[in-house]
Order: C-alpha cells, then sequence, then structure tokens
C-alpha cells in the first residue's frame, strides 16, 4: 500500500489491521498456508519472509497482504498467463515479490509514494534475487499513471495484462481508470480493501472516513462503466474481514 496520501483525512486513519480479529481465521490460514505454501515458490519461502520481517523492522506499517491473499494473486497471474504486471502501492514489495514468482516472464511495474517505502523495498526484492523482474517506480500514482498511459501509448511499453490496485483508497477511482486504459483486452484489474470490514456498505460511514468514500464511489462507477466486468468479494483472515474487487476489461 502506498502512505501519506495527497488529501486532507475527514477521518481518524485507522489501519485494516486493528479491524476485529477472529482467532478462527487466523487458525484456518496458518492450517492451510502449512499445506499450500510449497511447489514452485517453495525455495522462495524464507526470502518471502525475509522480506517481511525486514520490512516491519524497518518501519513499515504492517498492512501487506497475508501469504494466502499474495498467493492468490500469483495464481491469478497465472491462470491469465499474464507477463506485464502494474502495481499501485508497493510498500515492502512483498506482493511484488509473490506476483514476480508467477513465471521467469514476469515483469511487475509497481508504485511507491514514499521515498523510504521504495528504498526498502528495493533492498527486499534484491535479497530475495527477483529485483531483475521488479521496476519501482517512485512517486505518486496519480503522477506516474499518466506517464506509463502515454509510453504504453506510443509503444515505448507494452500494455499491462494484469493489475493490483492496493494504494490509498480515495484515489482508487482514478488509478483504476488509468489503468483501464493502458491495458489489453480480458485483462484482471483486481483493487485490495474494498470491503473495509464493511463500512463499505454505510453512507454514514462515507462521511466520515474518506477511504470508505472512495470505495464507494469506484463500485458506483464500475457499475455503469460499459468497458469492464466486475463483483466483489468478500474475504475473512489473518488481515480481518475485508474484501477485493475483481474487475475484467471487456
Amino acid at each position: 500500500m502506498m502512505s501519506a496520501p495527497r488529501f486532507t483525512p475527514v477521518g481518524p486513519q485507522v489501519y485494516e489491521s486493528t479491524y476485529e480479529r477472529d482467532s478462527r481465521h487466523v487458525e484456518v490460514d496458518n492450517y492451510v498456508n502449512s499445506h499450500l505454501l510449497k511447489n514452485a515458490e517453495s525455495s522462495y519461502i524464507p526470502a518471502l519472509d525475509r522480506i517481511y520481517r525486514d520490512s516491519i523492522a524497518a518501519g513499515l506499517p504492517d498492512i501487506s497482504c497475508s501469504p494466502a491473499q499474495a498467493k492468490f494473486l500469483k495464481l491469478q497471474i497465472e491462470l491469465c498467463n499474464a507477463t506485464n504486471i502494474l502495481e499501485v502501492g508497493t510498500l515492502g514489495g512483498y506482493s511484488a515479490a509473490w506476483m514476480a514468482l508467477a513465471g521467469p516472464t514476469v515483469k511487475v511495474t509497481t508504485i511507491e509514494i514514499d521515498k523510504e517505502y521504495a528504498a526498502v523495498a528495493s533492498n527486499n526484492l534484491s535479497g530475495a534475487g527477483l529485483k531483475d523482474q521488479v521496476e519501482i517506480l517512485q512517486g505518486t500514482g496519480l503522477d506516474i499513471l499518466p506517464q506509463l498511459v502515454l509510453q504504453v501509448e506510443s509503444g515505448a511499453r507494452p500494455p499491462f495484462d494484469f493489475v493490483f490496485i492496493d494504494a490509498n483508497k480515495q484515489d482508487n477511482l482514478a488509478y483504476f481508470n488509468l489503468a483501464v486504459s493502458m491495458t489489453k483486452p480480458n485483462t484482471a484489474i483486481i483493487v485490495d480493501n474494498v470491503v473495509r470490514n464493511g463500512k463499505v456498505a454505510s453512507a454514514k460511514e462515507a462521511e466520515k472516513d474518506d477511504r470508505v468514500l472512495g470505495t464507494r464511489q469506484l463500485i458506483e462507477a464500475i457499475g455503469k462503466d460499459d468497458r469492464v466486468d466486475a463483483t466483489v468479494i468478500q474475504t475473512v483472515g489473518e488481515k480481518n474481514y475485508d474484501g477485493f474487487l475483481l474487475a475484467i476489461k471487456k
């Protein structure tokens, strides 16, 4: 996720990690991860764990994807046969590393607003042997994404075929629209943290929290957008009660 959003928050900014937790969800994650985090990525598990630990040690917030969520992204990339991935919100590089493991030809372009976070991510990815597969662009999404659009339109950069948006929620709709404009047909676009502990269904919560408002604006706009088809899936797990939006570009 990206830090230091370019706006003045309406309400207190509470990280998702402070939401209610259920020990059953954590126990299930621990159980399934003990059996399913293997196969192609098995040799990278220590490096992935190190990325997570080193990010926390460097003072980054504990808001990266869970291992199960990150592997879900990897599997989606494999299902789509995607090779040119766009991520908005690098944090410490944990999700970017997982996505890069989808194949040796996979290239991840990831955007991070915070210079210190970007530096941590760069070190983490180098340590994992994945730096050649991941390009970190430091700056705001609203500044960098239009530049990428121009590069794709000019042919200087190939269109993206998988997108993961996990940045400040207030600009989700802008990120989404820019992403759609530089992706191939049938591209999957995933937007994280859209359920927000159920608050997304409440107009009153949107009045108090710009992140809820931004998420509602995204969902309502996509419902009227003929360029894509989409759904929202609610999730539970060690990262609490939340969910993601999955859109497919037509």
